[in-house]
């Protein structure tokens, strides 16, 4: 099927093809002409890389009424770089309309200057659910309008601490809109969402539900906990052309790692919640340039990075909510390419290992960990590879190949040849020549008495301690119960439904966490920076059971 057979105009197939897009995808043939031609509310299931943003993309341009100049279409979104993404892909969208007005807000970038485009008028709006919801307390958007409102990467926006937002937006808009939700998963707290704003959606799967892309080859390689960087480093070496995101549980190890390598010889950077939305966009910048080889995030701090060419993707450590493997290497094997997943684990994250294959149905195949000689063999294949296939410009180099080959003339082939490799491959050979064996046997591994129940990577909270804990911040810098969770999720690598009750009040705020979360979440959120405010975490005086 072509986009010709979809039901889209003239202007909107112009800029399609404009685009360089040929074929639709699975998820946007099922949805477009579902959209067009329907008037139900709309849940799509597809995976990350596969289309998603024009598949209600273009049917809410073709849906919108250009010549009202109203808020007719919104599109809510997790983070600050899919609102962008999202936004030039509707530019793009809508380059042959004449007078279509796109504006997008989300947080990091001036609130004045988005009110002044809103002012101005606009058809669609794009946002992340903290900068709508301020802009909806400031009075500076009319949502009384809105016929159509997507929510993309649902799953995500639950996990991060929106829900409180949402409910904000959503009750600003008309009952009677249209509802699309996307997703890559479908957890609980998606199908509340679906359940508290959608009239009986019609669901388009794209794949199969909760699944992962075909593409992605799922590795993992088991070592002890104090060899996991070196393992990091093999793994790395193992692949000459690697172009890698790789996955810390919190911000202090993403930013440990990241110095790791860096020191080390490796173009790499870290990614996340502390650095200034002008070093986040210059790290980025750099990352799909190429400049860097590897980019080292959080989860949080990762969500709405969209880059095709990503050939790995590396768990440092495996995540404590299998949903988000799901998101992590859905980085990875984008717009039909493929790629790989790797999980370093140690033995005892074997059971949380299973508990992502159970859940995702995929099934990681084991490697052992590359020995220091095939590292160095690989390169060195790699190096042999690039030198052959170089482009030789005989014309620019010409006035140099006499003086070249007057110095080399009293060498021999081998001995260039030898000279060649060891100029370009001794720090390998340096690094590795008494490298170890780093793997851990496959035997199986004895289990503590007390491990009764396999892990399942969702378990519930049994009603057991919980600590009280104070942060000094509240109401007057717009704190509230989802910035918290968010800001506890990424610095301390913890999962939201290890927090409990959350008390906002006007200057200062408290949270609940398991007790045996409390400590990590105190040491890690030190000076912790929320909106330009460095902010702490301590117990709170009275702690409750």
């Amino acid at each position: 099927m072509s986009f010709e057979n979809l039901g889209l105009s003239d202007e909107v197939l112009r800029a399609v093809k404009a685009i360089g897009f040929e074929n639709p995808t699975p998820i946007q043939e099922k949805t477009i002409p579902e959209i067009l031609k329907g008037n139900k509310d709309l849940i799509g299931l597809a995976q990350t890389g596969t289309g998603k943003t024009a598949s209600f993309g273009l049917p809410m341009i073709e849906l919108t009424d250009f010549a009202v100049k109203k808020v007719q279409g919104l599109v809510i979104c997790p983070t600050r770089e899919l609102c962008i993404q999202i936004s030039n892909d509707f530019n793009n969208f809508t380059r042959f309309i004449k007078g279509a007005e796109i504006v997008s807000v989300y947080g990091g970038a001036g609130i004045v200057k988005q009110m002044s485009s809103l002012k101005k008028g606009a058809h669609i709006v794009v946002a992340t659910p903290g900068r709508l919801h301020d802009l909806i307390r400031r009075k500076a958007v009319d949502l009384s309008n809105v016929k159509y409102v997507v929510l993309d990467e649902a799953d995500e926006m639950m996990s991060m601490g929106f829900k409180e937002d949402l409910d904000i937006i959503l009750n600003q808009t008309p009952k009677e809109k249209r509802t699309w939700l996307f997703s890559a998963t479908m957890p609980a707290e998606v199908s509340r969402i679906a359940d508290n704003y959608m009239d009986s959606p019609v669901e388009i799967i794209a794949g199969k539900k909760n699944s992962l892309a075909q593409n992605i080859e799922h590795l993992c390689y088991c070592v002890r906990e104090k060899n996991r960087y070196e393992a990091l480093k093999r793994v790395i070496d193992f692949y000459p052309d690697i172009y890698g995101l790789i996955f810390c549980r919190t911000r202090n190890e993403t930013g440990e790692v990241a110095e790791k390598l860096i020191r080390d010889g490796y173009n790499a950077e870290a990614l996340h919640g502390d650095l200034s939305q002008m070093q986040r966009d210059a790290v980025m910048k750099s990352f799909r340039s190429k400049t860097l080889d590897f980019l080292v995030a959080t989860d949080v701090a990762a969500r709405g990075i969209d880059i095709d060419d990503v050939t790995h993707v590396i768990n440092y450590n495996l995540p404590d909510d299998v949903e988000a493997y799901t998101h992590r290497s859905g980085r990875t094997a984008r717009a039909g390419k493929s790629g790989i997943s790797i999980a370093i684990i140690t033995p005892a994250e074997k059971r949380k290992l299973a508990a992502v294959e159970n859940r995702t149905k995929v099934s990681f195949r084991q490697e052992k960990v590359p020995s220091g000689s095939l590292v160095c063999e690989k390169q060195l294949f790699a190096l042999v590879d690039r030198f052959k296939n170089v482009d030789v410009d005989k014309d620019a180099i010409a006035n140099f190949i006499e003086p070249a080959y007057e110095k080399l003339k009293k060498l021999t082939k081998n001995e260039i040849i030898e000279r060649f490799i060891s100029m370009e491959f001794n720090r390998f050979l340096d690094y590795y020549k008494n490298a170890e064996d780093i793997n851990i046997s496959d035997a199986p591994q004895k289990r503590k008495a007390s491990s009764k129940q396999a892990y399942t990577g969702n378990m519930k909270y049994k009603g057991g301690k919980t600590s009280r804990l104070f942060i000094g911040a509240g109401k007057l810098d717009n704190l509230n119960k989802g910035a918290i969770i968010r800001l506890v999720c990424d610095n301390a690598g913890i999962k939201s439904n290890h927090i409990k009750k959350i008390d906002v009040l006007r200057e200062f705020s408290f949270f609940e966490v398991e007790s045996g979360y409390a400590d990590v979440v105190i040491s890690s959120m030190k000076n912790v920076n929320f909106d330009g405010k460095k902010v702490s975490v301590s117990m709170s005086k009275s702690r409750r059971n």
